[in-house]
């Protein structure tokens, strides 16, 4: 190591590599390019968990990967220019890296014709952000960047493998480097399509719950059990009826009855004239039947013509229920049977 000083500037060389200082400037330079100083455990991590905040802890692994990726390719390109051997380049970078604080960087295997490299790295600059966030897994920017590296020097797209992990408790991190399709433009792809997909399942899952809010709604009102005198209650049928909701009537109709003291059960089914169909003639006779087990007589007002014309037509005998084409003329029979009337 050498150090030159001068009132404006300051210089050292570590390791053969350069560092410069010009403090009237404001500037520092290493290897005769501007160059920034962070401390890692506080500002780096700062930006870290900002970036985190604000994209979340997937988009902003993908984030620093594509980074990472970005910046190695400028390296590799830069050492490619050089006119370096392959050998020669992973001979240099380990000094490079680790008097720029990336950690003790040793490139154990790097075959050119196969564009494959095996890199260790032990205590890098992002292990030590990642172990002073807490986390459990392990950080993307470092192993994109020697990806980026490898895809600058061989001239051809590289990808990686974590093979182990310091902040999994191995005692270094190592990486396998290979040829892939696999690109940092595919993974910000896929992300964009994860977080539309989630965005999506959201909504599905909110549509549901309204659906669902509203179904139970619909059921509440579209047909009431409405006490209209003493011993008489009406239910109005309205709109279509499929199994569930047929079901779900029938029930809550028989559970009420009986706490209406109904004698009498007047289905109004003027809202049905527009919903014809054996199903419903089926589920109309299905109540009345299951009223006329607890005792309760069931009256039928509001039949259009064709409605008359379509039960006559099916097996099921609604004919033998009192019918009547109004409200009016069924709650009259009704209050008749028990022996009053409507003064």
């Amino acid at each position: 190591m050498s150090i030159n000083q001068s009132a404006e500037a300051k210089e050292a060389v570590v390791g053969g590599l350069r560092f410069n200082w010009n403090l009237d400037e404001g500037r520092f330079q290493y290897e005769e390019g501007d160059a920034v100083l962070f401390w890692i455990d506080s500002a780096m991590k700062s930006f870290f968990d900002t970036l985190e905040e604000i994209s979340g802890n997937k988009a902003a692994a993908v984030v620093l990967e594509t980074a990472g990726f970005r910046q190695g390719i400028v390296v590799g390109e830069y050492f490619k220019s050089m006119n370096l051997t392959i050998d020669q380049v992973a001979e240099v970078l380990p000094n490079t890296y680790a008097s720029a604080g990336w950690g003790r960087t040793s490139i154990n295997r790097i075959c050119a014709n196969e564009y494959k490299a095996v890199v260790q790295i032990k205590d890098s600059w992002e292990y030590k952000i990642n172990k002073a966030q807490g986390k459990t897994t392990h950080g993307t920017f470092t192993p994109g960047h020697f990806a980026g590296i490898f895809t600058g020097l061989f001239g051809t797209n590289v990808w990686y493998r974590v093979v182990k992990s310091q902040i999994l408790g191995d005692k270094y991190c190592e990486f396998e480097y290979f040829p892939s399709e696999k690109s940092v433009q595919q993974n910000i792809h896929d992300l964009a399509r994860s977080e539309e997909s989630e965005r999506i399942r959201e909504l599905e899952n909110v549509v549901e719950d309204r659906t669902r809010e509203l179904n139970d709604l619909i059921k509440e009102i579209s047909s009431p059990i409405i006490p209209v005198l003493e011993g008489i209650v009406v239910v109005p049928l309205v709109g279509r009826y499929d199994e569930e909701r047929s079901e779900a009537l029938v029930h809550k109709t028989l559970v009420n009855l009986p706490a209406y003291k109904a004698n009498y059960l007047v289905l109004d089914l003027t809202g049905l004239n527009k919903n014809i169909s054996e199903n419903t003639v089926e589920f109309i006779d299905k109540l009345a039947a299951a009223a006329s087990l607890i005792g309760t007589k069931t009256i039928l007002v509001g039949i259009s013509a064709e409605f008359a014309l379509h039960i006559s037509k099916s097996d099921f005998k609604l004919s033998s229920y009192n019918c009547f084409s109004t409200l009016q003329h069924g709650i009259y029979f009704a209050l008749s049977e028990q022996g009053r009337r409507l003064v």
